[in-house]
């Protein structure tokens, strides 16, 4: 009797990790044949996350951030870690590339209506003019030879939440690819970055929330690998100011929440774009959104009510991300 024997390559399994970090959930799903390799990362990558957050939050106030902020305007230049370096340097070409419509800078602005939806105040024309005073990218000023730092700018205070989820999602995806994992999918807030895809399909298939709401989605869904996708809208943070909805994304001219209740969705090569990307179309023409998308390889869709009903506003390569009906 002939007996043959098959080496049957072990298939991979789905892990999926959940975390509360910087106020949100953080969720990691991977795919891996080995557990304790699976375990191992996730627990690494959740190390570096609380790293980071210590460097880059304006909420701790011994931050590596708010450290910086307090030497706002002395003459003496502040050293920064490589991380914090990065993240500002990348943010301050970020700025210049998208006409000034993304900016660190107004973390004077950012307090002043994080404080005012706490307390439901709103703030007088004054307050926000003063804040306003003190901000403004071209203010930083970055000498990358030895990672030095300066505020130029008196009470300048900067915050980096329109950035750092992005950035430290795609770190999380960097560390699983140079552990081995190859496909694994990282959610922060609906910041999410991709590695290849699971097992057996083409993609990720993501659902793309509608204008104004928590929990509504569009029809479509899109299907994503390797990519990073974030959206950006006024359904979790607002105000209410004589019968007019303000987002907690600021327009960096006027130092007032945007109205336009845009919800803005960007696909990109990695997560750091896709996070700073949608704040600059939230307040770029269309037009403007769609050279800057061209340079940066990124696509876009701008979705907003319009007379009751929804309008879509899509760049060119967004349609191939549509999941295909089958």
């Amino acid at each position: 009797m002939l007996i043959s024997f098959y080496n049957l390559q072990a298939q991979p399994k789905k892990f999926s990790y959940s975390a509360s970090k910087m106020g949100s959930p953080f969720n990691i799903i991977l795919y891996s044949t080995d557990s304790l390799l699976a375990n191992r990362a996730a627990d690494d990558a959740y190390k570096m996350v609380d790293s980071l957050v210590y460097i880059f939050s304006d909420y701790i106030d011994s931050s590596e951030l708010n450290r910086l902020c307090v030497r706002a305007g002395q003459d003496q230049a502040f050293i920064a870690s490589p991380a914090l370096f990065d993240i500002l340097e990348i943010s301050v070409d970020a700025s210049r590339k998208s006409q000034g419509s993304f900016d660190i800078t107004l973390g004077a602005l950012t307090r002043l209506w994080r404080r005012a939806r706490k307390e439901k105040i709103w703030p007088s024309e004054n307050q926000v003019q003063q804040a306003l005073a003190v901000s403004g990218y071209k203010k930083i000023k970055l000498d990358k030879a030895t990672r030095s730092v300066w505020l130029t700018q008196k009470g300048m205070l900067l915050d980096l939440g329109g950035i750092a989820q992005g950035y430290i999602a795609q770190k999380v995806i960097d560390s699983l690819r140079s552990m081995g994992i190859s496909s694994a999918l990282v959610n922060v807030s609906g910041d999410i970055v991709t590695l290849g895809s699971p097992p057996g399909k083409n993609g990720w298939t993501l659902a793309l929330g509608l204008p104004e709401s928590r929990e509504k989605v569009l029809e479509r869904t899109i299907s994503v690998s390797g990519k990073a996708v974030t959206t950006s809208g006024n359904a979790f943070q607002f105000m209410i100011h004589e019968g007019k909805k303000y987002s907690h994304v600021l327009d960096p001219q006027t130092g007032y929440g945007l109205t336009s209740g845009r919800t803005v969705t960007v696909i990109a090569d990695d997560g750091i774009k896709a996070d700073w990307l949608t704040k600059a179309f939230s307040q770029l023409s269309f037009s403007s959104a769609r050279k800057l998308a061209r340079e940066q390889n990124a696509e876009f869709i701008i979705s907003e009510y319009r007379n009751e009903k929804i309008r879509k506003r899509l760049s060119r390569g967004f349609a191939s991300f549509w999941t295909t009906v089958k």
